[in-house]
């Protein structure tokens, strides 16, 4: 967190003014404000501090979260005039405010991998990098950005230099796919020294939005922030990024309203509606639901990604937990269905929607395939547990087992009969259980019956013997919990 807010807020041209990116204005200028990622600014100040500057660094992480920046700030460091005894820099001087802006500066260069990936440019990049540093005590730094990118060979041009570099010459890439550099370049990594950056949460992106807008004069709703928190997915820039569009939109703060007009969102209304129509199983009103959201002109790709959070959190709060990042209205709907929806059903709704998802990215018929989820999850039926199906072959629902060490009251308890070896393999159980089994399990001298072939015989006794429940297996497509 900012404890002073940046300077250098606004860009100055002739007849006009352009304010500067919250995202850029609002990016740290120390180790300490970096947010989350401690575990790196913490290893990367105390090297400073003691002189133990490694001469080449690997940042991964996902997109958002501090890589280019905690870079910035290490070359901030190494080449601060006014450095602090514990290795943080200024901030403040001419050397620090260039690189923090990320104007030209002769110490520092900052290269994207992803237009200069070649062996031509990985050959210039080594040849300047054997000048020295422009001071006696500086430090040249070389950022290099989406590292995944470079070719292979472009990587063996660099193996030599990154094993012995030039001294005060420092390599710092920055990448979110490691495993392609892996892949690509397995020696590199023994030659750097790797950080892994985390996703930041929604609490952390929340408070950092706060201050921001707090410095800003801009009044943000509680709601408001935690939209936008959940819409920046563990992003940091996302999340500063949404401030500043939701900002261009309304006068009047950020609002829930606003949130949803700009970033195209679709109200926790809808969600909570949907969730009561799958609950009351009302399949036919699923098809105005879903057209009246498409003539709102909403993305169903966010409305699926909403629908999975929701049916997430519900599953939660079926197993007995909590659901956590979702608004208080939502959480209340959440605990009045509580009782509606099992962890089978949830749990068969979630899997129908992740194998979905690959589909839906290349129809041209999204809104058909949503329709088509949604009756699915309104006619959805209980799992039947195998034991069930276990207690229909015999004749009759299963016993509940008396507790061990008890006796029936008001009768005698009758000694054990007599009986043979207990079945020992899960094949010999089956058969002991369903008669109708047994048969095809003597005769098994030719092959190994296997459980799936035991669940298929016991499936197609059960048909035989009432087919109102066979048709019914058929007809709902229900899932056999063994």
């Amino acid at each position: 967190m900012f404890d002073v807010a940046p300077q250098g807020l606004e860009y100055h041209y002739p007849g006009k003014t352009m304010a500067l990116a919250l995202a850029r204005k609002y990016r740290p200028r120390k180790f300490s404000e970096v947010a989350v990622q401690s575990h790196v600014s913490n290893t990367l100040r105390g090297a400073i501090a003691r002189g133990r500057v490694a001469h080449g660094y690997l940042l991964c992480g996902p997109r958002g979260v501090g890589k280019t920046t905690l870079a910035r700030v290490l070359a901030m460091a190494l080449n601060c005039q006014a450095r602090s005894p514990e290795g943080e820099p200024c901030g403040e001087c001419i050397s620090c405010t260039r690189i923090w802006s990320g104007s030209s500066s002769l110490d520092v260069v900052e290269i994207d991998a992803a237009s200069n990936r070649g062996v031509d440019d990985a050959r210039d990049l080594r040849e300047r990098a054997m000048y020295a540093p422009s001071g006696d005590e500086s430090y040249k730094v070389y950022i290099v950005d989406e590292a995944h990118m470079l070719t292979r060979e472009a990587w063996n041009a660099l193996l030599k230099i990154l094993e012995e570099p030039p001294p005060r010459v420092i390599f710092v890439f920055a990448t979110t796919e490691p495993q392609k550099i892996a892949q690509a370049a397995a020696p590199v990594l023994s030659r750097l020294q790797r950080f892994d950056l985390k996703r930041i949460g929604q609490d952390e992106i929340s408070g950092r939005l706060r201050h921001v807008l707090s410095s800003e004069g801009i009044d943000g709703s509680p709601e408001a922030i935690a939209m936008i928190s959940r819409a920046a997915d563990g992003s940091m820039r996302d999340a500063l990024s949404l401030a500043d569009q939701v900002v261009a939109v309304s006068d009047a703060g950020i609002t829930a309203d606003s949130v949803r007009e700009a970033l195209g969102l679709v109200a926790e209304d809808e969600y909570i509606a949907i969730l009561g129509l799958i609950a009351e199983k009302r399949a036919a009103d699923v098809f105005p639901t879903v057209q009246r959201l498409a003539d709102a002109g909403i993305d169903f790709g966010v409305f699926l990604a909403g629908i999975a959070d929701v049916l997430r959190a519900q599953l939660a709060v079926a197993l007995g937990g909590e659901a956590s990042g979702v608004a208080a209205r939502t959480r209340e709907a959440l605990a009045a269905h509580s009782a509606t929806f099992t962890p089978g059903d949830l749990l068969r709704m979630l899997g129908a929607l992740s194998e979905m998802e690959p589909r839906f990215r290349k129809s041209g018929q999204q809104q058909m395939l949503v329709e088509m989820l949604l009756v699915r999850f309104a006619l959805i039926d209980r799992s039947v547990r195998i034991e069930e199906l276990l207690g229909e072959l015999r004749g009759g629902t299963p016993k509940q087992s008396a507790p061990s060490g008890a006796a029936p009251s008001g009768s005698a308890q009758t000694p054990p009969v007599p009986r043979g070896p207990a079945p020992t393999t899960q094949t010999e159980r089956s058969a002991a259980l369903n008669p109708s089994v047994e048969a095809g399990f003597l005769d098994a001298g030719k092959g190994r019956m296997t459980t799936e072939s035991v669940t298929q015989q016991r499936l197609a006794s059960l048909r035989q013997k009432d087919p109102v429940l066979g048709a019914t297996i058929d007809a709902l497509d229900l899932e056999l919990i063994d």
